[in-house]
């Protein structure tokens, strides 16, 4: 599968996006989606046949696309990149040209690592705004998902108000590439 994006972090080591194998990857992101730590991902009952069809939908599609992150080359958390104007938000808020929306989940682990969701995070927004075409990153997680709303601000999204989709209601937060940036150089300098 092709690499498509490598980020090195100061403490944690090298990230890596991979083009997602529908097939391939499906039991890999079967256990992480259907672990009860990805409730929010709403795949808790999907069998792994179910699983490889929704992502065979999703690399299929013309506007959503779905990645396979590596922490220090092995498999450590699904990123997925998808069109607002098309997917998911489709008339739910203001669109505005450059938007690009992101979903990523985290593997579960019985060792979990300090800093490194936010870690990965902060790769798949370096991995978006890579695209000089990218202007803001448009997230819509659910309004109970207290613990990634506190992670998105802390890498620069800001809350622009709750949503009501089909299947949750969500908080739906916008990222800019100065909010981004202005947010990792803090960060950065917290660490140092």
């Amino acid at each position: 599968m092709t690499t498509v994006f490598t980020r090195t972090d100061g403490r944690l080591g090298e990230f890596a996006l991979r083009t997602l194998d529908p097939d391939g990857d499906a039991a890999l992101l079967h256990a992480w989606v259907t672990n009860p730590k990805a409730a929010f991902w709403l795949m808790q009952d999907a069998d792994e046949a179910a699983v490889a069809t929704e992502y065979r939908r999703i690399a299929e599609h013309p506007h959503h696309d779905a990645y396979l992150g590596l922490w220090r080359g092995t498999p450590a958390f699904l990123a997925e990149r998808y069109d607002p104007a098309h997917v998911e938000l489709v008339g739910l808020y203001d669109n505005q040209p450059g938007d690009v929306g992101m979903h990523f989940l985290c593997a579960p682990t019985d060792a979990p690592e300090h800093g490194f969701t936010r870690a990965v995070i902060t790769t798949v927004l370096a991995w978006l705004f890579a695209d000089p075409s990218t202007r803001r990153v448009v997230v819509e997680p659910d309004v109970r998902n207290t613990a990634v709303h506190a992670l998105n601000a802390v890498v620069g999204f800001e809350v622009v108000g709750q949503i009501a989709k089909p299947e949750k209601d969500a908080l739906l937060s916008v990222c800019t590439r100065a909010q981004f940036h202005a947010a990792v150089t803090e960060l950065e300098g917290a660490q140092a």
